[in-house]
């Protein structure tokens, strides 16, 4: 086993200025796991379903190489259900309805066949479920990356602590690493965020591309600019799953091959939000996402003459 995800299977309902829908399937684990069985074709994902949860849904993600051994399925329960309304803006957004249902008491299981994997993505759930998977795994994984979000922060910041001195790589939005931190400046923020334990960090920020601390070093990625942003939701895990589906295909824990990783990502994540749910995701081709990619480097890529 290559990569595992950890992460919510669920159903969404949104409305956007562009339109809405009924319950769709959507849920970190499954954008996370779909964006990186791009790059990568031996994964497996730990997460739980009620019974409502679709059949064909499950054997499209074991289609697309990803192994759902992982899945536990609640026989007589409900899976997890969120329901959104975004404002015009798109960048904010009202949770209409939250529904835990078999997530309110997920014990995650690893899988014999998860037990030595190389790379291990932990979507956002509590930290304390993050952190029971990392010590069910015999073998600890070459990389460890985990999302997390304000809510954590608000009502489990020492749980979210104890999880995050375990991790390698920490992917959080800007205003959740001000939160963290209780710094401003991005660049202060990194500094007191990396000094609680992962390394590297990654701070995303949508519209506005995304930013990685690696050592003493920064890279910025650009995001690309779109016409229409259709739906954001999973975006982010799009960008995690594309980040770490990449890493672990090529192998490369460097700061240059994180760099790769990051457009990987931010091209994924751009793909994402053209339409509802995961719909998008379930589309692309090498050449569109090669393509894509040649977006994001014409964004960053210029000559300058000497000016003096």
């Amino acid at each position: 086993m290559n990569l595992i995800t950890v992460g919510s299977v669920a159903f969404d309902a949104i409305e956007t200025p562009f339109g809405k829908t009924d319950k769709i399937v959507g849920g970190a684990g499954t954008f996370i796991s779909l964006s990186s069985s791009f790059f990568v074709q031996n994964q497996g994902i730990v997460s739980v379903v009620g019974e409502d949860f679709p059949q064909e849904t499950l054997d499209f993600m074991r289609s697309k190489g990803i192994n759902i051994d992982g899945i536990q399925i609640k026989q007589g329960e409900k899976t997890f259900f969120w329901s959104g309304r975004y404002h015009n803006d798109m960048n904010s957004r009202d949770t209409l309805v939250t529904e835990l249902n078999v997530l309110g008491t997920f014990d995650p299981v690893i899988p014999t066949n998860f037990q030595r994997a190389d790379y291990l993505m932990l979507g956002n759930l509590s930290p304390d479920v993050q952190r029971k998977v990392i010590e069910r795994l015999e073998k600890r994984p070459k990389l460890i990356a985990m999302d997390t979000m304000n809510f954590w922060m608000d009502i489990a910041l020492d749980e979210l602590k104890k999880t995050m001195a375990l991790v390698d790589v920490l992917i959080i939005n800007d205003e959740e690493a001000r939160q963290l931190s209780k710094e401003y400046s991005l660049v202060k923020a990194a500094k007191v965020i990396r000094a609680m334990g992962p390394k590297i960090l990654i701070i995303k920020k949508g519209e506005h591309g995304a930013l990685l601390f690696h050592g003493e070093h920064i890279f910025f990625a650009p995001a690309l600019p779109l016409e229409e942003v259709f739906d954001p939701t999973g975006a982010g895990d799009t960008f995690a799953g594309g980040f770490m589906g990449f890493i672990a295909s090529t192998d490369d824990i460097s700061f240059e091959n994180m760099k790769r990783a990051v457009i990987a990502g931010s091209a994924l994540a751009s793909f994402c939000v053209e339409k509802f749910g995961t719909e998008r995701l379930t589309e692309i081709t090498k050449n569109d996402f090669d393509e894509r990619v040649s977006k994001f480097v014409a964004l960053a890529n210029f000559e300058m003459n000497q000016l003096a």
